[in-house]
């Protein structure tokens, strides 16, 4: 078992009387939609109340999480403000975002009121503009 496999065990398991919420960046299909499943399919597995947001530059979806409905795009446009308004509004107390962090934040949000951990695929982990970020790869 790897060692961000663990964390994110560890992390689920510590939430399970929370409202949580797992966003998924969809805006490219050059995402590492496997790892991405591997997952969503630990949240469906210890925290099936989990809500799954797919999102690119808009909400495309919120649902219960089931790691086969996510359909992903190919124009590479992402934004994370509406996510970030949506889980300020439905009260979630910890919102994961797998993404590769390279999506537009209105300037305005420089906090959020809610846990927000991003799990982000890839070699490299880049700079977030809050919360904790955790390399997934």
């Amino acid at each position: 078992m790897l060692k961000w496999h663990k964390t994110i065990l560890s992390m689920i398991q510590q939430r399970q009387g929370e409202k949580v919420a797992l966003a998924v960046d969809t805006s490219t299909n050059e995402a590492p939609s496997i790892l991405i499943n591997n997952i969503v399919k630990l949240f469906e597995q210890l925290k099936p109340d989990t809500i799954l947001v797919q999102a690119d530059f808009k909400i495309r979806s919120t649902s219960p999480v089931k790691s086969d409905t996510i359909k992903y795009y190919t124009h590479g446009k992402s934004s994370y403000t509406l996510v970030l308004e949506w889980a300020k509004e439905e009260n979630i107390d910890t919102l994961f975002y797998i993404t590769d962090v390279t999506g537009f934040i209105a300037e305005e949000i420089d906090s959020v009121s809610f846990e927000m951990i991003w799990l982000v695929p890839g070699a490299i982990l880049p700079r977030v503009p809050f919360g904790k970020a955790i390399k997934v790869a």
